[in-house]
């Protein structure tokens, strides 16, 4: 990866570092059509999967990985080469210092973000704002800013959830769109791969 570009980032300097998969670099500049965010740590199946799946809807989609974390801060460098390395000659990666959606909506607006049924639960839940009125808020900034959701089931608790399973905040169904079961269904995550050492 290219390091000033990085560390230009890391500064706050720009807002993103776009590394396509020939390898090739580029600063404030990200793809045109859908995100994918998530922390690929590490990147798998269930990942790409997904990424082809929304693709059906007609988007190229591009993996968004944010170096720093709401909770955690940055993430260190090279841990961040580590999990960059994964995209290189597979898939667009984009770097941002956007961990919410709200702050990605700014970055991105207009696109479809695509996601799986339990980042969407969070993205509504009321507790991750400090209550309803900041979710609303949240949902509110994302609905100005032209972005909608994609959404894939997920196993949880033994039975697949999907985006019927989840109660969305009235007046704002219009931004969410399932990705059927049939078109995507893959149960693995991150964690578990982790665990197993994979």
């Amino acid at each position: 990866m290219h390091t000033s570009l990085l560390d230009t980032l890391l500064a706050g300097h720009i807002a993103t570092v776009t590394i396509l998969p020939g390898g090739a670099v580029r600063a404030d500049d990200p793809p045109d059509g859908a995100i994918l965010a998530g922390a690929f740590n590490p990147l798998h199946v269930g990942h790409e999967g997904l990424a082809a799946a929304a693709a059906h809807t007609g988007l190229p989609v591009a993996f968004e990985l944010a170096v720093v974390n709401a909770d955690k801060g940055a993430l260190a460098r090279a841990e961040i080469d580590r999990r960059a390395a994964q995209f290189v000659g597979r898939h667009t990666l984009v770097l941002s210092r956007a961990p919410l959606f709200v702050q990605k909506a700014a970055l991105f607006p207009g696109r479809a973000f695509v996601l799986g049924y339990d980042t969407a639960t969070r993205l509504v839940a009321p507790r991750y704002y400090g209550g309803e009125a900041g979710m609303l808020a949240a949902l509110a900034t994302l609905r100005q800013a032209g972005c909608r959701f994609l959404v894939a089931g997920r196993l949880a608790e033994g039975r697949f959830a999907t985006l019927a399973d989840l109660t969305l905040p009235a007046g704002y169904a219009a931004m969410f769109t399932a990705i059927p079961e049939t078109r995507f269904r893959e149960d693995i995550s991150s964690t578990e791969l982790r665990a197993r050492g994979g």
